[in-house]
C-alpha cells in the first residue's frame, strides 16, 4: 500500500517526532533535544516543515525541516532508509525550496552514512567530515599573562561582524560551508547555538612591548556556549587573525577556555572540528581533547535545488 504524504496535523506532532532517526540514535539525541527545547520557547513556532507518511490512518514515517536563523534550516531524517523515507526526503526538499530556505543542512552519524548517496541524488552537497572532541576542564589554568579577554559585547554589531570575518579568513574549518553562508548568517548561527550570547563571548587581546611601552591589540575571538541542562560547555569558535597564527597563542587561549568553562559549572569542554583541519586537530590534541563522535555534514543550497 502506498503511503500518503501530508503536513503533520498538530495532534500527531509528538507521535511523528518519534519516527525521526535521531530519536533512535544516541549520537543524535542531544542535538534533537536541544532543537525541541528551543521550539518550546516559541509558542508560535512554525511546524509546517514536519511531514508524515500515513498508511491505513497510521504514521509510517516522518521528516522534519527545522527552521533556524536567517532562513537556514536543519533536516532531521526519517528513521528508515526505504522508499517511504526517500519519498519524504523529496517532499522536504521541495518544501524547503518553496520556503526560500537559504541553506538546509543535515548531519549523518556513521550508522547513517548509507543515507549520503540518496541525499546527494536529491541535490545535497557533502560539505565536511566532522569530529566532535571533548576534554575535562579540571586542573587547567591560564598561564599566559600577556593574553587578556575583553567582553565581546563591548563591540558594536558591525564590529562583531568584522572581527568574526577577519578570524574566519582562510579558515580550514568547513571552507565549503563558509563559501555558502554569508558572515551575517554565520554569526547568527553562533547566536542561535548560544542562548546566553554574547555572555561568555570574548575578544582576545595580546599585550606586547613596543617603543611606546606596552601595547594591547585584538588578535582573535573566543566564543563559548554553556549547555543549559548538562555540565558541559561548547567552544563554538576560537580564532586568531591571520597575522597572529602560528605563534603559540592558540594553546594559551584554550587554557582560558577551560577556566571559563569551569566557572560556568561545566566539567567538560566540547568542540567540533573539520577532520581535514590537521593543524587545529593537533592543537586540540596537545590540549588534551579526544574524539568521541564523527558526523558528515551535507546541505542543500538555493543554487543547487533539484528540479
Amino acid at each position: 500500500m502506498n503511503a500518503t504524504l501530508v503536513e503533520c496535523p498538530a495532534a500527531q506532532r509528538r507521535e511523528a517526532l518519534l519516527h525521526l532517526a535521531a530519536v533512535h540514535d544516541a549520537a543524535l539525541q542531544p542535538g534533537l533535544q536541544e532543537a525541541l527545547a528551543e521550539v518550546k520557547k516559541t509558542p508560535t513556532f512554525n511546524w509546517q516543515g514536519l511531514w508524515i507518511a500515513q498508511q491505513a490512518g497510521r504514521i509510517a514515517a516522518a521528516v522534519w525541516v527545522q527552521p533556524l536563523a536567517n532562513r537556514t534550516a536543519q533536516l532531521w531524517l526519517p528513521k528508515m532508509l526505504d522508499s517511504t523515507g526517500l519519498a519524504l526526503i523529496k517532499v522536504a526538499c521541495q518544501w524547503a525550496k518553496q520556503q526560500r530556505i537559504t541553506l538546509c543542512h543535515t548531519l549523518l552519524a556513521p550508522q547513517q552514512f548509507a543515507w549520503q548517496a540518496p541525499l546527494v541524488a536529491q541535490g545535497m552537497r557533502p560539505l565536511a567530515e566532522l569530529e566532535h572532541l571533548r576534554c575535562s576542564t579540571g586542573g587547567k589554568q591560564p598561564s599566559t599573562p600577556l593574553i587578556t579577554l575583553v567582553p565581546f559585547s563591548a563591540l558594536t554589531s558591525a564590529q562583531q561582524l568584522t572581527l568574526v570575518e577577519a578570524v574566519s579568513q582562510d579558515s580550514l574549518d568547513c571552507p565549503a560551508l563558509h563559501q555558502l553562508l554569508s558572515m551575517d548568517e554565520l554569526l547568527a548561527g553562533f547566536y542561535t547555538k548560544a542562548p546566553q550570547a554574547p555572555a561568555h563571548w570574548y575578544q582576545v587581546h595580546y599585550q606586547e612591548a613596543c617603543e611606546k611601552g606596552v601595547e594591547k591589540q585584538c588578535v582573535g575571538v573566543l566564543l563559548l556556549a554553556p549547555y543549559p541542562t548538562t555540565p558541559r560547555c561548547e567552544l563554538l569558535l576560537m580564532g586568531l587573525l591571520p597575522a597572529w597564527r602560528g605563534k603559540g597563542l592558540g594553546q594559551a587561549i584554550i587554557k582560558h577556555a577551560f577556566a571559563l568553562a569551569a566557572q560556568t559549572g561545566a566539567n567538560e569542554l566540547v568542540l567540533t572540528v573539520d577532520a581535514s583541519n590537521v593543524p587545529a586537530k593537533r592543537l586540540y590534541e596537545r590540549c588534551g581533547f579526544r574524539c568521541y563522535a564523527q558526523q558528515r555534514l551535507l546541505a542543500w543550497h538555493p543554487e543547487e535545488w533539484p528540479e
